[in-house]
């Protein structure tokens, strides 16, 4: 009999199905891992525009897509039906909404996205690839939620770019089941036996709301870019350690048992 799976309890808080997926990946490497959403995501209410942005493709033009739930939502509008045209490229902000656009038949010459080394996955990152080239009069859709930040958006209106917003998804706060109600209870109970994941900043609100007047200040938390460092230590972790992209960073960083504390010096 193998022996049960060491260290602390990590609580992954992306959407479902991402969350599940990255707790079987994680308990694949040894961890203990369970499903903790904070965000749920779902269809667009409207997805008219999703459908006439992809008729209106051309060569030359950007699809920049703001995460793998952006492009999940949208093939399943019927974005990605049919071959992906020649000439339009898609944009992703970090290595997940890659996969998840090669899932939907997208060529890997056809999508733009961070350095593999770069120092961040955002739209700074992603932009750096992109600023090079003449954008005067170039279409440009960025698919996202509703709302989001405008970086990429003003940044490439600046630039000369034809920029259309679309909403791809709808966000809002996970419901819990009582056993997930339970976790989040046991969790700040015993936060040196837990280590929580965080992904979005977004849910760290969300995760403020659900529990009004924790004290977070014994708990941890991995994260990934400094926006979502920030809004952590708002919340009031105790420790916040600013990690690489992918279960196998996860991995390295429960495996050190070390914590640092980020300092929140921007936005993805």
């Amino acid at each position: 009999m193998s022996p049960a799976p060491a260290g602390p309890l990590l609580l992954v808080t992306r959407p479902e199905p991402q969350a599940s997926d990255w707790v079987r990946r994680l308990q694949a490497l040894g961890l203990r891992a369970r499903a903790l959403p904070l965000l749920a995501v779902g269809p667009a209410p409207d997805p008219a525009p999703l459908r006439a942005a992809r008729q209106a493709l051309v060569p030359g033009a950007l699809v920049m897509f703001v995460s793998p739930n952006a492009v999940l939502q949208s093939a399943a509008a019927g974005f990605f039906d049919g071959a992906w045209p020649d000439g339009v490229r898609a944009g992703a902000t970090g290595p997940g909404t890659v996969r998840a656009l090669r899932d939907q038949g997208v060529a890997a010459e056809a999508i733009v996205a961070p350095a593999a080394d770069a120092a961040a996955f955002d739209s700074e990152h992603l932009w750096q690839q992109l600023s090079r080239e003449d954008w005067r009069g170039r279409p440009v859709w960025i698919v996202r939620g509703e709302g989001g930040r405008d970086w990429f958006a003003d940044t490439a209106r600046a630039a000369g770019a034809q920029v259309q917003l679309v909403q791809g998804y709808a966000r809002g706060a996970a419901r819990w089941t009582p056993e997930q109600q339970q976790g989040l209870a046991d969790a700040l109970a015993a936060p040196q036996a837990h280590c929580w994941l965080f992904s979005s900043s977004e849910g760290l609100e969300y995760l403020a709301a659900a529990a009004p007047g924790a004290d977070w200040s014994r708990s941890r938390g991995l994260v990934t870019h400094p926006r979502i460092a920030a809004a952590a230590q708002l919340l009031g972790l105790g420790e916040v350690q600013l990690i690489g992209v992918g279960v196998e960073a996860v991995a390295q960083a429960l495996a050190q048992g070390r914590s640092i504390q980020s300092t929140p010096n921007g936005e993805p």
